[in-house]
């Protein structure tokens, strides 16, 4: 089954987003100041997948300065308990995503956002981490660059783990750095980074899904899945490096 594209925003849409984002964003550098490098890796147009490092609660609001870009995001369905908030974070594009295991409807919904050429938002650790490695990636972010075609734009940032580690309910003063990764583009659909055809890889892997927007039906074998996200966690590792050197986290 292919991933039909959704609706395109409506001007009321992109005002809200970038009027919220411009006080969200103005005050958190006046609470956590700090510079983002490497702007001009990201795509000027397009769908991508914007794949931060996460070390705090603050993260998704300090990767929200990279661009004034209306970016979609994923987030916990807990937070839709509350029917106020959950109204408001969807009039600004973010939808829900069930982690107790796999959710298909967030996944596809994932899919529609790149199909119709917006950016996203996805933390491959999927939850709170602490320290300096990038292990254990969820494979969701490669699986779905690789369906759809796009790039995944590695992120680091470096000091909201010290601003707010996990137990805190308040985040402390501190320099936040970022730091944008190039962006780590998926081998030609139907080829494997290892260089041979998903659909006929022969290495016994079992095919997890199809191309999107193709008439003949490339899968996305499991190997090439695992070997993609081991790509994007390089370099989330790398920007998370720079960007803790920038921050000067010891």
């Amino acid at each position: 089954m292919s991933w039909a594209p959704s609706p395109p925003p409506s001007r009321g849409d992109i005002v809200l987003y970038r009027v919220v984002r411009a006080i969200a964003v103005g005050v958190s550098r006046l609470y956590l100041p700090g510079r983002v490098l490497g702007r001009d890796n990201l795509p000027r147009e397009g769908a991508f997948i914007l794949a931060p490092v996460h070390r705090s609660y603050v993260d998704w609001l300090i990767v929200a300065r990279v661009t004034t870009r209306r970016m979609r995001y994923i987030a916990k369905a807990e937070i839709w308990k509350s029917k106020i908030v959950g109204r408001m974070l969807e009039a600004l594009g973010v939808f829900p995503v069930n982690r107790s295991g796999a959710d298909r409807e967030a996944l596809e919904r994932c899919g529609a956002v790149l199909v119709g050429g917006e950016p996203l938002v996805m933390f491959p650790e999927g939850t709170r981490r602490s320290g300096r490695d990038v292990v254990d990636l969820r494979e969701g972010v490669a699986y779905l660059a690789l369906r759809a075609g796009v790039p995944v734009v590695p992120v680091g940032i470096g000091g909201s783990e010290q601003s707010m580690p996990r137990g805190s309910v308040v985040p402390r003063p501190r320099r936040v750095d970022v730091v944008v990764g190039k962006p780590i583009w998926p081998p030609p659909r139907g080829v494997d980074p290892a260089g041979a055809t998903a659909a006929a890889a022969g290495d016994g892997t079992e095919p997890v899904g199809e191309a999107v927007g193709e008439k003949r039906h490339v899968r996305v074998s499991r190997r090439a899945t695992r070997e993609f996200s081991d790509q994007v966690g390089a370099g989330i590792q790398e920007a998370f490096d720079e960007a803790r050197r920038s921050a000067k986290v010891t």
